[in-house]
């Protein structure tokens, strides 16, 4: 089957795209626009990476699990596992510019300064709006990424450029499930020919993720209750709240929930990973006892391999981040929440493709949602 043909009518035809860039910076025949990945010329050749990179596309998810990750270290509602923790970034400057409690900004930059990585593919945007995949090598550009958006870029775009550039040689990737999956088919599925280089992949940082919201459905929603260019953050308190919060010259302008929901991408509507599974560190918002003032400022890390635990063993070490402990039951709120994301993933898709077997993208990993 011919790539492209085999991405349009599997993938983008049927809007399960993610928007994630793996298919971009390999040749000019993909690219993007505004959130939507366009293929600008047919390709007749019949394997490229842009097929077997593409998170949509059929992946045997055990498979590639068990490749990079110890067996007896998988949880099955959020994927490997080694630890999980409470963390902040300990600089203020950092904290006040970030998501929640500018952990993964303090990783990244600790993570260059120490060797872990020599760059990093992260998104930068100006308040959560309209973000682009940026190549950061300083922890001044690593700084400027701080904070989140609800639009997807095409992050790994980038990413594929540097591998092809081959000038960096342990790079960091910073995304979302949909991202880190990509990144770790990249690392499994080289070419035997012109090889892209996914060696140079250093470290997989992955984001918590309910969803991505369409992109110009977003501009148009902020621009509806305050103004754009003076929105400096943007954020979806726990569920009670029932709200998107814009911070807008200091004020924060709640926006009912209901009018975002309607803007979630359909290929999101089918992610079946809430935590980023495929990393070497994953990282979300708080939740704990202490309710959403405290917690909007504090992060929650899911450590799932050696490196990633040796990275955060030094950001104690070293005081970048403050710990305190998780609380009592939280993991298992954090498996509750991520499996049923994965119940709604499977429901999605069945009614995608009208069989009670079929799951789509799935497929080949049936066996791990078979129960649901």
């Amino acid at each position: 089957m011919l790539s492209t043909i085999a991405l349009d009518t599997q993938v983008l035809r049927p809007g399960l795209c993610t928007g994630c860039g793996a298919c971009q910076g390999l040749c000019p025949y993909w690219g993007s626009v505004d959130g939507r990945t366009v293929c600008f010329f047919d390709c007749e050749r019949a394997d490229g990476r842009c097929q077997r990179f593409c998170p949509r596309m059929p992946t045997d998810l055990d498979v590639l699990r068990k490749q990079f990750f110890p067996e007896d270290t998988i949880l099955p509602e959020i994927g490997p596992f080694l630890g999980l923790y409470l963390t902040r970034a300990a600089d203020e400057s950092i904290r006040s510019k970030a998501q929640h409690g500018g952990s993964m900004t303090a990783l990244v930059e600790l993570a260059l300064k120490e060797g872990f990585i020599d760059a990093a593919a992260l998104a930068r945007s100006q308040g959560g709006l309209n973000p682009e995949g940026v190549l950061a090598s300083t922890a001044e550009e690593v700084r400027a990424c701080s904070g989140s958006s609800f639009q997807v870029p095409p992050t790994l775009a980038v990413l594929n450029q540097a591998l092809r550039e081959d000038q960096y040689h342990k790079i960091g990737v910073v995304g979302t499930p949909c991202k880190t999956l990509a990144a770790y088919k990249m690392k499994a599925n080289p070419l035997p020919e012109n090889d892209n280089h996914a060696g140079n992949i250093g470290m997989v940082f992955g984001l918590f993720c309910g969803w991505g919201l369409d992109w110009d459905g977003l501009n148009a929603l902020a621009a509806r209750h305050a103004d754009p260019a003076k929105v400096s953050h943007m954020d979806i308190p726990p569920s009670k709240y029932h709200s998107l919060e814009l911070r807008e010259d200091g004020k924060t302008v709640s926006v009912n929930l209901d009018e975002v929901t309607l803007l979630v991408r359909s290929g999101c509507r089918c992610c079946a990973d809430m935590t980023a599974e495929f990393a070497d560190l994953s990282i979300g918002g708080a939740r704990s006892a202490d309710g959403w003032d405290v917690d909007k400022g504090w992060n929650q890390i899911i450590v799932r391999s050696e490196k990633g635990r040796q990275l955060l063993d030094l950001a104690r070490e070293t005081g970048v981040l403050e710990f305190k402990e998780p609380m009592e039951g939280g993991l298992e709120k954090l498996k509750k929440a991520s499996l049923g994301k994965k119940r709604t993933a499977v429901e999605n898709l069945r009614a995608f493709t009208g069989k009670a077997e079929d799951l789509g993208y799935l497929n080949p990993s049936q066996e791990l949602f078979k129960e649901l």
